[in-house]
């Protein structure tokens, strides 16, 4: 990597001097390289990718940007982005990381709680991002049903059936997509800023105890789709979910479309890394249908 060339880029960037190297990498996700970097306005979060992942670096810039408008949970503050011939990049806020106590997990509940207050007139948003590595499509809907359909778990299970996923996986997801509206007899969704990817890397809490959310791929969208990843890897406990109950309830039928949220997530893996995601991908299949 050509450090100089992207220390000089960063820099005229955010109108502050970096040291030639960064000081340490650190941990930030599996798809870009991330690190701490002292710069003359103090460290900064430098995550980096290949210059042709610039717009995706783009997206989340812009998805951090509309988290911090909502004035609900903390997010890094954002210092810029730009890319080198070789290299794009995203500088952001270093924030200094403390444990994960009781009360974060209550004020993040309470604050995911007025998050989702945040509301569009339809679902979507106004630019596509990705998740993970995969594109993810955001084109305006006021169909919730199609647009979790068609933009979400349909576009999920054609990349799977790329993927080597087989023709059982398509004949199931397809009586599932068939039969998608009646999940939602009973229930319609309002378009709620979600986070996107909420799971239990994608948040700390910082020096002060308080909790701040990072790694957004946001859009307008039915509230428990966040809720319902919560609950797909873990780290989140009792005080997050009983915070956000007595914040905004969900409502009663919330349990029986916490698997058919967490499909898209786990089609994503599948289609990411592969491995033993597809029996998992099947194992909510055959608990939906």
């Amino acid at each position: 990597m050509d450090f100089d060339a992207l220390a000089s880029a960063i820099g005229a960037g955010i109108a502050a001097k970096l040291r030639p190297r960064p000081e340490a990498r650190v941990h930030g996700g599996s798809i870009n390289e991330c690190y701490r970097w002292e710069s003359s306005a103090g460290p900064i979060f430098l995550k980096v990718a290949p210059a042709q992942r610039r717009v995706m670096l783009e997206a989340e810039r812009a998805g951090l940007e509309e988290l911090r408008r909502a004035d609900a949970l903390r997010v890094p503050g954002v210092l810029g982005s730009g890319a080198t011939q070789a290299q794009a990049w995203l500088a952001l806020e270093w924030i200094p990381f403390g444990p994960r106590t009781p009360a974060a997990e209550r004020a993040l509940g309470e604050r995911l709680a007025l998050q989702h207050r945040r509301q569009a007139v339809a679902f979507g948003w106004e630019r596509h991002n990705t998740i993970g590595s995969t594109p993810q499509c955001n084109d305006w809907s006021a169909d919730w049903v199609a647009f979790y359909r068609d933009q979400r778990l349909r576009y999920q299970f054609e990349l799977a059936a790329a993927n080597g996923g087989g023709s059982e996986l398509q004949r199931r997801g397809e009586r599932l997509l068939d039969r998608l509206e009646d999940f939602f007899a009973t229930y319609r969704p309002v378009p709620s800023l979600l986070h996107g990817d909420l799971w239990g890397g994608n948040w700390a809490a910082d020096g002060n105890g308080m909790p701040v959310v990072f790694d957004p791929a946001l859009y307008y969208g039915d509230r428990e789709a966040d809720l319902a990843m919560t609950r797909l890897f873990g780290g989140f406990g009792a005080q997050f979910y009983a915070a956000y109950d007595a914040t905004w309830a969900l409502d009663a039928g919330a349990p029986t479309r916490t698997g058919l949220y967490n499909l898209y997530h786990v089609l994503n893996h599948f289609n990411l890394f592969g491995g033993g995601y597809l029996a998992q991908a099947y194992a909510i299949l055959h608990e939906l249908i």
